[in-house]
């Protein structure tokens, strides 16, 4: 997947890409509270055991630092967002976020034996971003992207599905042969399927951290959020509930340095 496949070509699609890529500060705390963590078993399987000194690229509010933290890894946050990087610090106590991007990684060659990317490879420019990653892994070091996408086997979140689909910034599914070029082998991919308590409001609380919605008019953001008000008060699996279980689709890769 290319950066250019976000609004197409050119200096505009590049345009639009920047503004959705620097829209989420505005709402950190939003996504902090909203935004689905990761199961452990995709960490494992895609970096491996401790110890290792693990680098979450795009690292956001930190949920998939966390669950590193969790399984014992050192790991270095890097996020270009200063809202991004407060939140996470306060969620985190004793772990500071560096400023940085994948294309510009603010640490030293070889010093890393993991990056990680939680929900955010998407954003990077392959042609800067991959040589920048295999200049901060050691050799034989692995890069792991991960992505969290809804499962749509239920009707109802093939509904919400389709409410995103009406807004969402343009993205195509991965390919299952994802490239990182030359400087890494063939990526591998797994898939593992988790759930995450939700909320009516805890619901439309995700659909606020979206970058579709923090770019979009305000007319637009409350025809959204009244559609997935509808969804919860109207759906049958949804109404009168408290709380349910969103199923989620972790999609992860790895490739070694070579």
């Amino acid at each position: 997947m290319t950066r250019a496949e976000y609004g197409g070509h050119g200096e505009a699609g590049m345009a639009g890409i920047e503004e959705h890529r620097l829209s989420f500060g505005s709402a950190a705390q939003i996504y902090e509270r909203a935004r689905p963590s990761y199961p452990a078993e995709a960490l494992t399987w895609a970096i491996g055991a401790p110890p290792a000194r693990v680098v979450d690229l795009g690292a956001g509010t930190g949920q998939l630092s966390r669950v590193a933290l969790a399984a014992g890894f050192e790991v270095v946050p890097v996020e270009p967002d200063p809202q991004m990087r407060a939140a996470l610090a306060r969620a985190n106590p004793g772990v500071t976020p560096l400023a940085g991007a994948a294309e510009a990684i603010p640490l030293p060659d070889g010093s890393a034996d993991a990056i990680v990317v939680g929900t955010a490879y998407h954003w990077f420019d392959p042609a800067t971003a991959h040589p920048e990653m295999a200049r901060v892994l050691r050799g034989g070091g692995v890069l792991a992207p991960l992505w969290n996408d809804r499962d749509t086997s239920l009707d109802w979140t093939r509904q919400l599905d389709a409410i995103v689909k009406t807004a969402a910034f343009h993205r195509e599914r991965l390919d299952a042969d994802l490239d990182f070029g030359p400087l890494f082998t063939p990526a591998e991919r797994a898939e593992f399927r988790h759930t995450v308590r939700q909320t009516p409001q805890g619901l439309l609380d995700l659909v606020a951290s979206r970058s579709w919605y923090l770019t979009a008019a305000p007319a637009e953001q409350e025809r959204l959020l009244n559609a997935v008000r509808e969804l919860c008060a109207d759906h049958p699996d949804l109404a009168g509930r408290d709380s349910f279980e969103l199923p989620y689709l972790t999609v992860a890769y790895r490739a070694v340095r070579r």
